[in-house]
């Protein structure tokens, strides 16, 4: 019983900081952080930095995570690839060393759930290694590039075999294989980069699909070339017999480039509110219900008829859960123009989709604890207005405002990624960029490369433009989470 009495304390506490509880309002992470975004999506990476490091809420403990996802990114960015490992690093080790604090998860549950130490979504955490490898990938530290793109399918087994249901549609990531594949190519192992550009096909083209994106060309291409560069002529047949095509060797003596679009950015969170009609069930338990969701969760009581009678007096419970708001790409479309020769992007990673997805998946897990917080907070309504009329008055107001969704989330990533490989010829070669945007206008920009013999060499390019995400950020239509 020490747990009720703490908490009624907890509560009682909490009453009395009211005014911080106005401060903050109903600002979701993404709108007290605005500045830091605008300054991001307009390139200006110095001011954003400074910004960043002078903020003294978002380096709190509960905040460091996002803190170092964002210096990380802005690093990456700058080109200072060895720096922003230093910030990824550091994130790593934070979600690995993970513990939940139990006085954050008692506060949670009769506030909300920002006041715990921010525990990523698995994609976030899969992400931290694709910016490893790819930094270490244009350091040329090839061997460390491997080690981190396994890591982001290794992450996703570990988080999957935690869940028991296993119904994740976020299982394996098939631009995790491509990434793996092209650093095992850099590094000269061909065989072992056949082998993961394999596994790549085989996420793309599974039984559920990988996240409605088709198997890129440039992976077709890569499988067929190795096939034949190993000698593998039965899996040459059988990718020209899959493919519909037949393979014509093509020789790069000058090297080649992968080019990798990062475009846009990433959905937002937000918050939605649900309401739970709570109604008698059997053998001492009481069941909130939401016809619209189809959805019921049953909490058992007990004999205690007092309890009982107090959970069905509520009859209707608000719950807040995040929602994600996508923030729509300015550009459609985009391809390469090397040497003459028009090549299309193709799309291998679709973060906002991923996003949205994932949180549908973990809606009917995180519901129940909702539920559960909200329960216990009616119940502190109505202990203190035994007690105190004004107390439970107060408790009232107090878990009417502080009933809010987690908003924070890793916004500096980009809504998806595309890649294509270029041969290169020797010498300098102009990489011209050709981007499509929403008003059907053409954006240009352009790179100088040399050919290297026998190099792959990698370029990443970040269209940061995006369209806005919400009404309050003058969006005309906004793609939300559908539960």
């Amino acid at each position: 019983m020490k747990f009720i009495q703490d908490f009624f304390y907890t509560v009682k506490k909490l009453i009395y900081i009211l005014p911080l509880v106005f401060t903050f309002g109903c600002a979701s992470y993404y709108q007290r952080n605005i500045e830091v975004q605008r300054l991001i999506s307009a390139g200006d990476l110095e001011k954003a930095e400074k910004t960043l490091e002078g903020d003294k809420r978002i380096q709190k403990d509960r905040n460091r995570l996002l803190y170092l996802f964002n210096m990380g990114f802005i690093n990456h960015l700058q080109q200072d690839y060895a720096a922003s490992n230093v910030f990824f690093n550091e994130a790593d080790l934070l979600i690995e060393d993970y513990k939940k604090s139990y006085g954050a998860e008692a506060l949670a549950l009769i506030s909300n759930p920002e006041v715990k130490p921010y525990k990523p979504e698995d994609f976030e955490s899969v992400m931290v290694h694709y910016y490893k490898s790819l930094n270490y990938l244009l350091l040329n530290e090839y061997d460390a590039s491997i080690v981190e793109a396994k890591r982001m399918n290794i992450i996703l087994n570990q988080l999957n075999d935690k869940y028991k249901d296993h119904k994740n549609r976020y299982q394996a990531d098939a631009f995790a294989h491509i990434l793996m594949g092209l650093s095992y190519e850099a590094s000269g192992q061909l065989n072992d980069a056949f082998i993961a550009y394999r596994n790549a096909y085989n996420v793309y083209t599974g039984e559920h699909g990988y996240f409605d994106i088709k198997a890129p060309e440039q992976l077709k291409s890569d499988l067929l070339r190795t096939s034949h560069a190993l000698g593998f002529q039965n899996e040459l047949e059988f990718y020209e017999r899959e493919f519909g095509v037949k393979y014509e060797y093509k020789s790069a003596p000058n090297g080649s480039l992968v080019f990798l679009w990062h475009n846009g950015m990433g959905p937002i969170k937000d918050e939605v509110n649900f309401n739970f009609i709570a109604i008698p069930g059997q053998g001492g338990c009481v069941i909130f219900e939401n016809a619209e969701l189809g959805v019921s969760f049953p909490f058992y009581i007990g004999d205690d008829p007092q309890k009982r009678n107090d959970l069905l007096a509520l009859r209707v419970i608000r719950v807040a859960f995040p929602k994600y708001l996508e923030r729509p790409t300015y550009y459609n479309d985009a391809y390469l123009v090397v040497n003459g020769t028009k090549y299309p992007l193709d799309k291998a990673e679709d973060i906002n989709d991923i996003a949205f997805k994932t949180l549908k998946d973990r809606f009917l897990r995180e519901m129940g604890t909702s539920l559960l917080r909200l329960g216990l907070k009616k119940a502190t309504e109505l202990k203190l207005a035994q007690e105190n009329a004004a107390l439970g008055a107060a408790a009232t107001i107090t878990n009417a405002l502080t009933e809010k969704a987690d908003t924070r989330n890793w916004q500096t990533l980009p809504h998806s990624i595309y890649y294509q490989r270029v041969p290169l010829d020797n010498g300098e070669n102009i990489i011209g960029l050709r981007m499509l945007n929403v008003n059907k206008g053409e954006d240009k920009a352009g790179f100088k490369v040399d050919g290297k013999p026998g190099a792959i060499q990698f370029l990443p390019y970040y269209s940061l433009e995006h369209l806005p995400a919400a009404p309050w950020d003058d969006a005309s239509s906004v793609r939300v989470s559908k539960y």
